[in-house]
């Protein structure tokens, strides 16, 4: 048995200093600044350094630190650039990598959930990891009946550990703030934890893949790898590899990201139809362009349910504001619990608040682009716009909370590959009731 207890008694010391080394790096930033430092060349290098530590710190503590990063991530394209560039490569990192788990402990745990003979269900096994996941880290396998199979097994003591980082994460929600302007962290941090709860039984995420793989099965747009197997802390599942999504916003050509775009929407449009289900973890590093060119999705440990698809509440808002109908749009958000008993919000600024979700529809193509989710959220997080006060007006009751931040987080993937997409196209297949009208179509 490895060193496992001793590691984990040392991740929320290592979390705790996190906002103090950036808080001691600032302190020293004013100093140079008082002895006469150029302010900018100081500001850049504090940024990144904070970086360099957030991601030594979250991609070691892996577990809900790491959870809390990757969501993170998909958020930096609404940072401007100026703060953005130091932490933009940090938080892609820890989209898909982390330091590895021994494989002392690799072997207990396969061990412990296949039986002492684990070896004798794979011909071979790598013991070096593939990749690195929030809660586990991804093996590369060959199965007994000659199968390649991605083997993904979940760190020792990750239940104990995801616990304490989104404990610790809560209390640091304010220093960790500068992070994502415009964002509610505590919300995120609170939705987190209950998702995360879930993700700790890999018998779940192996049912939901299987419902995925199933619906999808032939689709020319989406694959979903078949499960081989699974147990409550290990997963085995068929091995698909492609382009990762980061490369292709790094460096893909403008068509090469576009097409990528463009079935990102498909796939995040047309689950709660289709399946009923929505994908919850949208992150960069769960999605990868096959060399056929469809859209490989990955990591199905976050899953809502949605038994009737896509919450009517939801379409119908963005129904009434794609259509300008404020007087309606308030009526049903009051009604919903968006807007408060007592709270006085004026119908043409709650149709403007919307705009993210409405404005991309109005055109037959729309430009997703760093500089669009940019506006976005200066618009809210500005206090002297009067829209940043509509926001503090509204209220997100908690059933729609995971909802809105898969979308918006799919809408900052979309951003981050500066793609052009028919998303008008795209959703009217998925929800035709946006677009039924009585002659108002926006």
């Amino acid at each position: 048995m490895s060193d496992i207890p001793r590691r984990t008694a040392s991740r929320t010391a290592k979390l705790a200093g996190l906002p103090l080394g950036v808080a001691g790096r600032a302190a020293a930033g004013w100093g140079r600044r008082l002895t006469g430092g150029d302010r900018d060349e100081i500001s850049t290098q504090l940024a990144a350094k904070s970086a360099e530590q957030l991601f030594a710190v979250l991609g070691e503590l892996k577990g809900g630190a790491m959870k809390f990063g990757q969501a993170l991530s998909v958020f930096e394209a609404a940072i401007p650039d100026e703060y953005a560039e130091p932490y933009r490569e940090a938080l892609t990192k820890l989209q898909t990598a982390a330091p590895p788990m021994p494989a002392d402990d690799v072997h207990y745990m396969l061990s412990e959930q296949f039986g002492r003979s684990w070896r004798t269900r794979f011909r071979e096994f790598d013991d070096t990891p593939a990749a690195s996941a929030s809660i586990g880290q991804v093996h590369r396998a060959v199965w007994r009946d000659g199968r390649e199979v991605a083997v993904k097994v979940q760190y020792p003591g990750a239940e104990e550990a995801l616990r304490s980082d989104l404990r610790q994460l809560g209390r640091m929600s304010r220093l960790l703030q500068p992070l994502a302007p415009g964002l509610e962290l505590k919300p995120l941090i609170t939705e987190l934890r209950e998702r995360m709860e879930e993700e700790l039984d890999y018998r779940d995420e192996a049912a939901y893949q299987r419902e995925f793989a199933a619906i999808y099965d032939g689709d020319p747009n989406v694959k979903v790898p078949a499960v081989v197997a699974s147990a409550p802390k290990a997963m085995v599942s068929e091995w698909v590899t492609g382009r990762k999504l980061a490369s292709v916003i790094r460096e893909g050509t403008r068509a090469e990201r576009d097409h990528a775009g463009a079935h990102l929407a498909r796939f995040h449009y047309s689950a709660p139809a289709r399946a009923h289900l929505l994908h919850s973890d949208p992150h960069p590093g769960n999605f990868q362009i096959l060399d056929d060119g469809r859209l490989l999705v990955l990591d199905f440990g976050a899953v809502a349910r949605l038994p009737e698809g896509m919450p009517s509440t939801l379409v119908t808002m963005t129904k009434y504001a794609l259509q300008g109908r404020p007087a309606e749009l308030m009526q049903v958000m009051r009604d919903a619990g968006f807007v408060l008993p007592g709270t006085q919000l004026d119908p043409d600024e709650a149709m403007a608040y919307l705009a993210p979700f409405t404005e991309p529809l109005h055109t037959t193509e729309f430009h997703f682009s760093r500089r669009w989710i940019q506006r976005q959220a200066e618009r809210v997080g500005d206090l002297r716009n009067p829209e940043a006060a509509t926001g503090r007006n509204l209220n997100l009751p908690p059933q729609y909370l995971l909802v809105h931040r898969v979308s918006m987080g799919t809408l900052g993937i979309l951003c981050q590959l500066d793609a052009t997409v028919p998303l008008r196209e795209i959703v009217a297949e998925w929800q035709p009731e946006l677009f039924e009208s009585d002659g108002r179509t926006g």
